[in-house]
C-alpha cells in the first residue's frame, strides 16, 4: 500500500511525495509555506487520482516522458519523476490511481 510521505524542505516549505509500497516516488508535490496547505494538496491528490483527465502526459525538452496531475481548477498538484517510455508513464499513472485513495500520511517534517 502507498503513503504520503511529508517533508520539509531546508527553505521551509512543506512538500510530499506519494509513495508506492516498493518506496519508489511516484508523485512530488510543489513547496507549501503552510502544513495545513500540504496536507490540502494530499486530499485533492486522494480526490482527483482517479480522474483520468486530471492527468496531464507531457515530453521533456531532453526526450524523457513524465506526468502531472492537475486539480479542478487546474493547478498543478503534482509531477512524476522522468521515465523512458510512454508505457512507463502510463504505469506511473496507473500506480498514483492504485495507490493515492486509500494511501496513509507520513509526517516526517
Amino acid at each position: 500500500m502507498g503513503k504520503f510521505v511529508i517533508t520539509k524542505r531546508s527553505n521551509g516549505e512543506y512538500q510530499f511525495n506519494l509513495k508506492a509500497g516498493n518506496g519508489q516516488v511516484i508523485l512530488a508535490s510543489e513547496g507549501y509555506a503552510a502544513k495545513s496547505s500540504c496536507e490540502n494538496g494530499i486530499e485533492s491528490v486522494k480526490k482527483n487520482a482517479q480522474d483520468d483527465s486530471k492527468f496531464e502526459k507531457k515530453t521533456s525538452s531532453n526526450g524523457k516522458y513524465y506526468f502531472s496531475l492537475k486539480a479542478t481548477n487546474g493547478q498543478i498538484i503534482g509531477s512524476s519523476e522522468m521515465y523512458e517510455s510512454t508505457a512507463a508513464r502510463d504505469n506511473g499513472i496507473e500506480s498514483v490511481q492504485k495507490n493515492a485513495p486509500d494511501a496513509d500520511t507520513d509526517d516526517q517534517s
